[in-house]
């Protein structure tokens, strides 16, 4: 689907979606429970739809598990699966490709088979208590993943994550939302997690707070000068997206450096809002071509089709203050839902037309469709 946007200023209020991350954790977590729990304010994205199919083959007893373009439904599930004997897991080519590789690495250590074709992973054995050591620097998904079903077996276990550790605000939402169902796990130790087993995970009720990842773009528009405020965010939250106010600030005001292995969520927006302003440098970007697009490239893409010069580095990005233009040719969202949404922001100010504009499904359908209900004056 293309999405034409041409020059306008939006105004009005915006209610943040559902944060996804504290949705799949509360689903897991209910599903895990012995007895019903309810969850409120629940996000309506594709992953997130992902989620509770995986959930309804868990409760079934199930082998077969469709995570679509989900990292973290596949991640979390893996050793959830392994609780009732393993599964299959498809989904898209990207997430094959994406993988698990911490899975592939530790879970054979302890008896469990991993196999993969280009088109699945399967895994089989029973997940056993034990002391689990896994790499900080991959992905915190396979850290909560093990979090979330080790508390359920009969013995104690221990999960070392090694240093160094990007990702943590992931893992500290993990341990929130499980704390919150009543499972504790015990740090006594940086990055040392120790958990009890014949854990039970149960709450009567529990609302998910608003989500600062995909608030983000209507921030940095408001940021850009357009009339717009954000209701349904927890300022305390511990989201690292949170972090986007700060940075959007310190981007406005100059040239800066900026570090985003603790929120890489965030890289699409923020080089957008960099190419707009004084340019700026991000570092810590290594891991974001293993996300759903290679997220530094595909913005640097598209970004030079508006006349911006971006240097693609190993672990960095540099932004340089360029004259931007309107694009000649129609931009593409590399089908990853971050890069189409931060797309906007100088389709607002220059036109353009976004090719796969659909993929804003994978966590905010309605996004599109708020940016066309806030316009006010084109300009």
């Amino acid at each position: 689907m293309n999405m034409t946007i041409t020059p306008a200023v939006l105004k009005g209020t915006v209610t943040a979606p559902p944060s996804k991350s504290y949705t799949h954790r509360a689903l897991i977590c209910a599903a895990l429970s012995e007895k019903p729990c309810r969850i409120i304010n629940i996000g309506g994205g594709e992953d997130v739809f992902a989620t509770l199919e995986c959930i309804e083959s868990f409760k079934n007893g199930a082998k077969a598990y469709n995570c679509r373009e989900s990292g973290t439904t596949l991640r979390f599930f893996v050793p959830l699966s392994l609780l009732i004997g393993g599964g299959r897991f498809t989904g898209s080519p990207r997430l094959m490709e994406r993988g698990i590789s911490e899975y592939e690495r530790v879970l054979p250590e302890h008896g469990i088979s991993v196999k993969k074709t280009a088109d699945s992973i399967s895994v089989s054995g029973k997940l056993t208590a034990g002391e689990y050591v896994l790499k900080g620097d991959v992905s915190s998904q396979f850290i909560s993943g093990l979090l979330l079903a080790l508390p359920t077996l009969d013995g104690d276990s221990v999960i070392r994550v090694l240093p160094p550790v990007e990702s943590r605000a992931y893992i500290d939402m993990t341990l929130s939302v499980m704390r919150d169902f009543g499972v504790n796990v015990y740090e006594n130790e940086k990055n040392v997690f120790r958990i009890k087993g014949n854990q039970s995970y149960f709450r009567g009720e529990y609302t998910v707070e608003g989500d600062w990842s995909n608030a983000a773009p209507f921030y940095a528009l408001k940021f850009l000068g357009h009339d717009i405020e954000l209701s349904g965010l927890s300022e305390n939250s511990i989201q690292p997206d949170r972090i986007c106010l700060n940075y959007f600030e310190r981007l406005k005001n100059g040239n800066v450096t900026l570090d985003v292995s603790g929120c890489p969520d965030l890289a699409p927006v923020l080089m957008a809002f960099a190419a707009m302003n004084c340019g700026g440098t991000l570092t810590g970007t290594r891991r974001l071509r293993l996300k759903e697009s290679d997220r530094a490239q595909a913005m640097a893409s598209e970004l030079t089709k508006y006349g911006c010069h971006i240097t693609v580095n190993d672990n960095s990005v540099d932004i340089i203050k360029s004259k931007l233009h309107a694009p000649t040719e129609i931009l593409s969202s590399h089908n990853d839902h971050r890069i189409a949404m931060a797309l906007v922001l100088p389709c607002l100010r220059y036109g353009g037309t976004i090719g796969g504009a659909e993929s804003v499904n994978k966590s905010f359908g309605d996004y599109f469709r708020i940016i066309e209900e806030l316009k006010n004056d084109r300009i």
